[in-house]
């Protein structure tokens, strides 16, 4: 494959304009990620000091092997919801290496209300068993939950992909031969109880682990009966009586200490043999991505140059390069895996949209995983399109990506507006993982036109009815449309409802892909087939 030539001048006035932008972006991102992450009431971390207790975030670094990365996922979940009282949804998801094994790992977090279920964290722990069930990877369970936050026990507990769809994707997980693992450091309680109940080993803390269908106080107040945590679901009692955990553990270290020996033990499952070579680092840094990203998000910009900073030796073997060209396609490697990349290069006209259907199907002949490096306003609309079979042929593009049976990964790298997310394989469309960068914007359409089309309609309707149009009161629907609109489409809107698996340091974008690409290999390729396309 032949090395992209970038012609991005990094002198120019542009490229140092779009690289403050952008920086000052990322900063912002990474200021919100940390306060995610390690701001809490110091309250909080004096109860987990005085229990002897270790924070979630010290647990999953003592649990991984040394020197090995951690893919964190949905880091800002519930970033703009509960008034900020859930960061990162109260729990902590990811992908790593525990004793040479690739796991997933989910850890609650007792800083934030006891480690209480929002239901955002039952939506951000739902999604991480299905992405376990989706690439088979094996879970670990870091306990440590009141159980559901009862203020909300509505959004939690009764509907379809609420708390108990958590048990059933263990059960499904176990069903299918995916080892889990459950670490009981704190209380699992209600539902809770259930995790190291449906974990194939479970390991629980002497002291401060206990596991019960209802605790002390709840006992006491339906049956009248007085019972010490201990007796009720302590370590002891569950690991010589009861039987519902194996291994009694002195302490947090001694748990994880235990857990590693555990996993150490577990068969390491064959991958299937996507095609691969020696990893290399891009030709162009990645840095300068920065300065590739316009400061607009209506600005055009390359695609092949973002490529060029997250392929392997910037090498690119482009199909169809003089037709269709507002979608690039074609393949590369990311860190050594081959995979076919579909990158918006503009909006998806008949001949892009038929050459993005027919490259898909290659990719799925060849076993070849396909990345999808979002940047789009959606299938071209209009009389003559519409006539050429506009939507017909976007139908095919979607029919084809929907059937696929390959690894699928997205990139909302800036604009994913109307259908053309659909193409692009966005959230709806199953792909194994979806990241998002901080400049990204989604929604059925832009802003402006959002608003231009409310205020079109607004004024139509009072010309029907024999009014006359006041210019104020539609360029104040406008303006409140376009600022609504404007708050929706952020990417923290986005990623507060887990609408995608975290946003991205756009210079992480060609690990977290490499990652998330081995860990999809765990899966093997179900049989190929494809709807009905309406030629």
């Amino acid at each position: 494959m032949r090395k992209i030539q970038s012609t991005i001048s990094t002198n120019s006035p542009e490229f140092r304009q779009y690289a403050e932008h952008n920086r000052k972006l990322v900063g912002e991102f990474r200021q919100k990620q940390e306060a995610a992450r390690h701001d809490r009431g110091q309250r909080a971390l004096d109860r987990l000091e005085k229990q002897g207790k270790l924070r979630p975030r010290d647990r999953i670094d003592k649990l991984l092997d040394p020197g090995t990365p951690f893919l964190e996922l949905s880091s800002l979940a519930a970033n703009r919801a509960y008034d900020g009282d859930s960061p990162s949804a109260s729990s902590i998801v990811g992908i790593g290496t525990v004793s040479g094994r690739e796991v997933l790992i989910r850890a609650d977090d007792p800083t934030v209300k006891g480690g209480a279920w929002y239901p955002l964290s039952a939506k951000k722990i739902v999604r991480a068993l299905d992405i376990a069930i989706e690439n088979r990877l094996p879970v670990i369970h870091l306990c440590d939950s009141a159980g559901g936050f009862l203020q909300l026990q509505s959004e939690v507990f009764p509907d379809k992909h609420m708390a108990g769809r958590i048990f059933r994707n263990q059960s499904i997980l176990s069903k299918m031969g995916v080892k889990q693992l459950a670490l009981v450091f704190g209380h699992c309680t209600a539902g809770g109880a259930y995790i190291p109940a449906l974990s194939d080993y479970s390991v629980i803390v002497r002291g401060t682990g206990a596991v019960f269908l209802g605790g002390p106080p709840l006992v006491k107040a339906a049956t009248g009966e007085d019972v010490s945590v201990e007796d009720l679901g302590g370590a002891d009692m569950h690991t010589s009586v009861s039987g519902t955990c194996d291994y009694p553990a002195r302490d947090e270290v001694d748990a994880i200490r235990i857990g590693r020996e555990i996993v150490s033990q577990w068969e390491r499952p064959p991958k299937w043999s996507c095609q691969q070579d020696t990893p290399e680092d891009p030709a162009y840094d990645p840095a300068e991505l920065y300065g590739i990203i316009p400061d607009d998000i209506k600005k055009h910009f390359d695609m092949r140059e973002v490529i060029a900073r997250i392929v392997d030796g910037s090498r690119f073997h482009e199909y169809q390069p003089n037709y269709g060209q507002t979608l690039i396609c074609g393949y590369a490697n990311i860190w050594g895996y081959k995979v076919g990349i579909l990158a918006n290069n503009g909006v998806l006209f008949n001949e892009s949209s038929l050459k993005g259907g027919h490259f898909i199907e290659l990719c799925n002949q060849n076993n070849t995983p396909l990345v999808f490096l979002q940047n789009i306003t959606g299938y071209m609309i209009g009389r003559d399109y519409e006539r050429n079979g506009i939507t017909k042929d976007g139908a095919k593009m979607i029919m084809a990506q929907s059937c696929s049976h390959v690894p699928k990964f997205t990139v909302m790298c800036n604009g994913s507006f109307g259908a053309g997310n659909y193409g692009m394989c966005g959230r709806a469309f199953d792909g194994r993982f979806l990241f998002a960068w901080p400049n990204h914007q989604i929604g059925v359409m832009g802003g402006d036109q959002a608003a231009n089309t409310l205020a079109e309609v607004k004024a139509n309707q009072i010309r029907r009815n024999g009014g006359t149009v006041d210019e104020a009161e539609i360029q104040q629907l406008w303006q409140e449309t376009r600022r609504a609109y404007e708050d929706q489409l952020s990417a923290y809107h986005s990623t507060s409802e887990l609408w995608d698996d975290g946003i991205l340091d756009p210079v992480d974008t060609r690990n977290a892909l490499g990652m998330a690409i081995s860990a999809s290999l765990n899966a093997p390729l179900q049989d190929q087939g494809f709807g009905v396309f309406r030629f």
